[in-house]
């Protein structure tokens, strides 16, 4: 086991790593039990499925709500359906939520918890890669609106977050992959090292440093939440973690979360911000091509399948909730392993650097 800590006052937190963690996890379990207090747990059909054995040996019989896997999931009907849930386990503020899935069940577990009874604590337990490197981390929950994605949320940190990577065994490769464009995002905006690594290994998950690479990010996102955990700082802070996002989430929204994984339409929007950077004079043109070929080395879309159109995806784009004073804010890249956030970049070039991944201008 190893531990790192995410300094925030009275909201601090422990991110426990471990590769198995079931005696850590029975142990803790066994001390809220003996405190008298409840605790339920939340996950997704595919987690209940593929680790049935390990949820019952960690949480025993302790109350499970298992909800449909995937995007749409981040709803305010699954989150009519969470709090009833947790009503009718008549959890009080002395309760534990346990979210055990990806970022998706995170995300909208986390909520719960943070509007439940005005508050009450959870624990975060990722099993996919993508959840484990960003969302798990940082305390930023939510879900999605018809108008967007992450519209609704809290900043609501977790109590305890527990990885433990034998759980990544399972994961289907496509999922792994698409948990790798944050760990590329990671090395991008602050660990030149990191992605040098990977520019001359791809990571898989038989990969013997996989864990350290996972805490590294972990390490690296902590920083960043520590020094600006409400975002809101006027230049950089931890708007930087979204670096490749207001074109991913463009691109998530415009075909209705359906057709990409989070991390692949981060993974397109890591290559079109590459661009950008590169069109406004920030980067050369060489490091667009490392990038786009670690991206595609992780076997991660360097390009959208089909065109989609640029107005729809501008729109999308115009409701991101980095939009301040009506002006789109970016993420882009002053060298591999530096970035900066722009809020006056030409829409012009915006409309060139998603044609770039295949977006459509006619």
């Amino acid at each position: 086991m190893d531990l790192l800590t995410v300094s925030l006052g009275s909201r601090s937190y422990p991110i426990v790593f471990g590769r198995s963690l079931r005696v850590e996890v029975r142990a803790e379990v066994a001390t809220v039990q003996r405190e008298g207090r409840k605790l339920a747990v939340i996950t997704d059909r595919h987690v209940a499925a593929t680790q049935s054995a390990v949820l019952g040996d960690l949480f025993g019989d302790a109350p499970r709500l298992v909800l449909d896997p995937g995007e749409s999931t981040k709803s305010l009907e699954a989150l009519g359906r969470v709090l009833d849930f947790m009503a009718e386990q008549r959890l009080d503020r002395g309760s534990i939520l346990v979210a055990v899935g990806g970022g998706v069940i995170g995300d909208l577990a986390g909520f719960a918890a943070a509007v439940y009874l005005r508050g009450i604590a959870f624990w975060q337990v990722p099993t996919t890669l993508l959840a484990m490197v960003d969302s798990s981390v940082g305390g930023k929950t939510g879900i999605n609106l018809k108008a967007g994605k992450n519209l609704v949320g809290s900043f609501h940190q977790p109590a305890r977050v527990m990885i433990a990577t034998e759980v990544l065994s399972t994961l289907p490769p496509r999922e792994f992959a698409a948990g790798m464009a944050e760990v590329i995002k990671c090395g991008l905006l602050g660990d030149a090292p990191l992605f040098a690594d990977l520019e001359r290994t791809p990571v898989t998950v038989q990969s013997p440093d996989l864990a350290t690479i996972i805490r590294r990010c972990c390490a690296a996102k902590a920083r960043v939440v520590e020094a600006d955990e409400f975002e809101r700082a006027k230049e950089g802070g931890r708007a930087l973690l979204n670096l490749g996002h207001t074109f991913g989430h463009a691109i998530e929204q415009v075909t209705a979360y359906r057709r990409y994984l989070h991390g692949e339409a981060v993974a397109i929007g890591l290559v079109a911000a590459a661009r950008l950077s590169a069109d406004l004079g920030m980067i050369p043109d060489g490091d667009v091509s490392r990038i786009r070929a670690v991206v595609a080395a992780h076997g991660l879309p360097v390009a959208l399948v089909e065109p989609l159109p640029w107005p729809e995806l501008l729109a999308a784009m115009s409701r991101d909730k980095k939009v301040r004073a009506g002006k789109l804010r970016f993420v882009l890249l002053e060298a591999i392993g530096r970035a900066v956030t722009r809020d006056d970049v030409d829409p012009a070039r915006v409309a060139a650097a998603f044609a770039s991944v295949g977006a459509a201008l006619g």
